[in-house]
């Protein structure tokens, strides 16, 4: 007989099989899996056979939330990845390389525009930005050697709203690949496929998760772009763990009850917020008062305008951080999406490597704040931020 270790070994790995298919997707939590021969693992590395070899190239929880994004957002195939950044430099690095150019949005999520600056840069990617609610200035942005504009549903922080059929349009004609940023409105409010996107990047962090518990990040195309960023991904180790895909795939179950609270709750307090002493402007897509109400109320899906907003304080800077210490249902924290309400200056914080003058370039000042409404009580949230935001 065995040994008992070598027992212990073989009785712990065997998994039961059940005829009656459990209700939530399990996690694989296996690093590697067990193949029958040298032929089926060269295969399964390929890709050239359905199955798993290594959980850094596919495994079966991954696998379970790349093809739900990927219905979600009407697309061919996902990509499950470790952070929004590693989609999104998978995203890049797969098309890109020396001698490109990417058009960034001249207000754009401050890692993007970290990865162009730090790394994209040395590679020799080249970036330009443009107001991507300008058609003519996206198009006067576009060179010969532009190969990607890249777009963001609702621009992080500014909720500016960008027309993406038209963009992509204009995109196509240019030979030039649209990749959009769907993390602000998440699936639940936009598709942007189904409006000519060549690629979709989640933070699945944010409202996909929903919760504040994991790091987590995804990609939906085509077959052909997800394979190639795939290659990428899988050569970075930027792969997302099993346990992080399960609970993308549990908050997937929720959200679209949870995005109607956020964008309910966040109309009633962006409303509030609306010539509240201290309040100098409310950027949000669901008041009148935005530049892109009318866009986005053909856009988005069921009338909602999502969770976050920006406002701009009257006392500058020092209002700004005075804000974020005076809230007390509100959380001061970076990230966005979960079920509490989350409040960042992003001047000193995702946008902390600009200057002023770029920060108003990027249409930000630097008494700006971005909020990131939850799901409390919507009459807590109104009596705690307005009275955060009051002058002294």
């Amino acid at each position: 007989m065995p040994g008992f270790s070598t027992r212990a070994i073989a009785a712990a790995s065997h998994a039961p099989e059940s005829p009656q298919p459990p209700v939530n997707v399990p996690i694989y939590a296996t690093s590697t899996f067990a193949v029958a021969d040298a032929v089926e693992l060269g295969e399964l590395l390929e890709f050239a056979r359905p199955g798993h070899s290594y959980s850094r190239y596919s495994n079966p929880t991954h696998e379970a939330l790349e093809r739900a994004l990927a219905e979600l957002e009407g697309a061919e195939a996902g990509l499950a990845t470790a952070s929004g950044m590693a989609a999104i430099h998978g995203a890049i690095v797969a098309f890109l390389g020396a001698g490109d150019e990417i058009v960034l949005p001249r207000a754009v999520y401050g890692g993007t525009i970290g990865l162009a600056r730090a790394v994209l840069g040395r590679l020799g990617i080249e970036h330009a930005v443009a107001d991507t609610t300008d058609h003519d200035a996206v198009s006067g942005a576009l060179t010969s050697r532009t190969r990607m504009l890249w777009l963001e549903t609702i621009s992080n922080p500014t909720t500016a709203v960008a027309d993406i059929a038209a963009l992509a349009e204009l995109a196509r004609l240019r030979g030039v690949m649209v990749v959009v940023d769907n993390t602000f409105a998440s699936p639940a409010l936009a598709n942007p496929m189904a409006l000519g996107a060549d690629l979709v990047v989640h933070s699945t962090t944010k409202y996909i998760g929903g919760h504040s518990d994991f790091i987590g990040g995804a990609v939906v195309g085509s077959e052909n772009h997800i394979r190639a960023i795939r290659e990428v991904v899988l050569n970075v180790g930027g792969n997302a763990s099993p346990w992080e895909a399960f609970l993308a795939l549990r908050g997937l179950k929720t959200l679209g009850l949870r995005m109607e609270r956020h964008s309910s709750n966040a109309m009633t307090v962006a409303t509030a917020l609306e010539g509240a002493p201290g309040v100098a402007a409310v950027r949000y897509p669901g008041l009148a008062s935005h530049p892109q109400h009318e866009l986005a109320a053909r856009a988005f899906r069921g009338g909602m305008s999502g969770g976050m907003l920006a406002i701009d304080l009257a006392g500058g800077r020092p209002h700004g951080e005075r804000f974020l210490g005076r809230v007390r249902v509100a959380v001061h924290a970076t990230s966005l999406g979960s079920v509490e309400t989350l409040v960042s200056h992003p001047a000193s914080s995702s946008h902390r490597q600009l200057t002023d003058d770029e920060l108003a370039a990027a249409g930000l000042g630097p008494g700006t704040v971005r909020i990131s409404i939850g799901l409390e009580d919507a009459e807590d949230l109104v009596a705690d931020l307005v009275a955060a935001a009051a002058p002294d």
